[in-house]
């Protein structure tokens, strides 16, 4: 049993959708005198982790932010290093997961990505497909600006195509890339940093936010318990007296 559980047991204010920005692997291997990369790989290690935890904590969803659109910018020797940890994350645990009851998408724009990883990311979506225990959303590529962008984009040609006359929250909704999940109640982001960094804008827009200083590979599953804990005390009331 993972401390802290009991705790958010009741479903009362159980948060049902948690997004995490894992922050901080890079930081955590250089205050180790360690290459960025190690973090990452030990960053990887640790969502396999969280993602084990979170249905004894009672989350359905789970969301994490793995690659941004601006990480482009970082040296081709770690981009190319996160392609491969990103690659070998996705051929070892297909089958992990595909028999523990995790569902795995993704989001974020595609065609960047190398072909073999577009493939593998579209094979285990469809080999996880009809799982229930958990739903596990990455975020590759992704940026939530150029999600909207994609998103304004898909919903101009079904009105062009006259599928749709006047369109409402719900039409671009149903072109994002998360259509059909439900809006994250939680958002954590690890490291200490304290802000959003273009993740999901327009899905957290009324999500509670935690922010730790503690690194992405130094954060357990009894972290998480204890954010819950605290979610529980909050006061949900979206926009309302």
């Amino acid at each position: 049993m993972v401390r802290g559980a009991a705790a958010v047991s009741d479903g009362t204010s159980q948060p049902r959708h948690v997004a995490i920005i894992m922050d901080g692997n890079g930081r955590w291997a250089t205050e180790r005198g360690w290459p960025r990369l190690v973090g990452h790989r030990r960053g990887a290690e640790r969502v396999k982790q969280i993602v084990r935890a979170c249905p004894e904590l009672g989350v359905d969803w789970l969301t994490v932010y793995a690659f941004s659109t601006e990480n482009w910018k970082r040296s081709t020797e770690e981009v190319l290093g996160l392609m491969k940890i990103f690659r070998r994350y996705i051929q070892y645990e297909a089958e992990g997961m595909a028999s523990e009851g995790v569902r795995l998408r993704f989001i974020g724009g595609r065609e960047r990505l190398d072909r073999k990883l577009q493939d593998l990311m579209a094979a285990i979506e469809a080999r996880t497909a009809g799982n229930t225990r958990l739903n596990l959303t990455v975020a590759i590529n992704y940026g939530g600006r150029d999600e909207l962008l994609r998103a304004s984009a898909r919903l101009a040609e079904k009105i062009a195509r006259g599928e749709i006359e006047t369109p409402g929250q719900a039409d671009l909704e149903a072109c994002l890339d998360t259509a059909g999940q439900p809006d994250p109640d939680l958002v954590i982001r690890t490291s200490g940093e304290t802000r959003v960094s273009n993740f999901l804008p327009w899905q957290a827009a009324y999500s509670e936010y935690e922010f730790t200083k503690t690194l992405w590979p130094d954060f357990t599953p009894e972290h998480l318990a204890a954010i819950l804990d605290r979610f529980g005390l909050r006061d949900r009331r979206f926009g309302g007296a």
